[in-house]
């Protein structure tokens, strides 16, 4: 019998152990279209059922484009750039060219200069290592530099086959419906949804009749906060729509509490702004630094949501970490919350968040 793939995530489809990938009972074999009991969960009900791949098999599946002669899309999340570029793409994927491109640039304020964005992206992925041949600006959900990224790896590509790449929740599977859908009109061919690890293998879509389009999965970046909260918090710190910078003014010894997923104490330098670009549905909190260990001990999960109960039992302890920040306009970011603007520079800072979740600095974005 030949083998069935499943047309959501490109599981192997199988009959025989319903808690591992790929499962669909024997009825749904029948059908023209046949597709994984946990992408019809998800696709019909929203609901999403754990499999047990662990993070390696992800990256050795990865590692296999390797051994071809393509073409790469990495696609990244300009929300969380520093959680969703892969490191040492270029020694998974080879000799193999690679474009950028940044993903969800609808959710940034709309008064970003595109060209420096650009560069900025250039610049960024330069100093990670990433050697990369074209830098596209996009959002798979509004059409934004769809139609010049098709062009792109169109005239790139020279009949090679062309593989997505990306960390989980980055928008890759969103992306390609909309490619597939502007070449055959088919919508929602592939399963995507808010959560982490939606697509198990590569997805085979045929481009003509030489080479195909690839969806592979998604290389899981523990150090993303998405790793270590419940489904409905993810809802919530997932940015839907453009983000409105919050501004405040602080004197030492004052902290900002993010709801219940971070803070961040201004420790030591002359009044300044902090800009804070986070999901519009974060609530942020402030008060003076002698009384954020009590809130931290006793108000989170109250006063300060999200987390709820289920994010709670998850979370690991908070870590707290220094940044001395130069002089210049620089960001903090807490991988998959958002980031900290801070305009004038030459502060300290305390970050706290959960221990495993990724703090770093960078030039500013915006």
């Amino acid at each position: 019998m030949d083998k069935l793939i499943c047309a959501g995530c490109g599981a192997e489809i199988q009959t025989e152990d319903e808690s591992a990938a790929g499962y669909a009972p024997k009825s749904a074999l029948e059908r023209e279209t046949v597709i994984c009991k946990r992408c019809f969960r998800l696709k019909h009900y929203n609901e999403v059922q754990d499999v047990d791949y662990d993070d390696d098999d992800f990256l050795e599946m990865l590692q296999q484009i390797n051994d071809t002669d393509s073409l790469v899309v990495q696609l990244i999340d300009i929300f969380d750039f520093n959680g969703s570029l892969i490191p040492g793409l270029n020694r998974l994927t080879g000799n193999n060219p690679v474009i950028l491109a940044a993903n969800k640039m609808d959710l940034l304020p709309k008064s970003v200069n595109l060209n420096k964005v650009e560069k900025w992206l250039r610049r960024e992925a330069k100093e990670a290592g990433l050697l990369v041949e074209d830098v596209h600006l996009i959002s798979a959900s509004t059409n934004q530099g769809i139609d010049e990224l098709a062009k792109a790896i169109e005239q790139k590509r020279s009949r090679k086959d062309v593989f997505v790449v990306g960390t989980t929740n980055v928008g890759k599977s969103t992306l390609i419906n909309e490619l597939i859908n502007r070449s055959t009109g088919i919508k929602d061919a592939i399963t995507t949804s808010y959560f982490p690890g939606t697509t198990l293998g590569f997805i085979d879509i045929p481009l003509d009749d030489y080479s195909s389009l690839y969806d592979t999965p998604g290389v899981i970046q523990r150090h993303q906060l998405a790793h270590y909260v419940s489904d409905e918090d993810l809802k919530l710190i997932t940015p839907q729509k453009e983000i409105k910078a919050k501004i405040y003014q602080l004197n030492e010894e004052q902290t900002l509490f993010f709801g219940g997923l971070a803070r961040m104490d201004f420790v030591k330098g002359e009044h300044s702004s902090f800009v804070c670009y986070l999901s519009n549905r974060i609530p942020i909190h402030r008060t003076k630094m002698e009384k954020a260990g009590h809130i931290t001990e006793n108000r989170i999960g109250e006063m300060l949501v999200p987390p709820d109960e289920n994010s709670l039992s998850k979370l690991p302890q908070w870590k707290r970490q220094t940044f001395r920040i130069p002089e210049g306009k620089h960001d903090v970011v807490i991988s998959g919350l958002g980031w900290i603007m801070i305009p004038e520079g030459e502060v300290t800072v305390h970050i706290h968040a959960p221990e495993g979740v990724k703090i770093s600095l960078r030039e500013s974005l915006i």
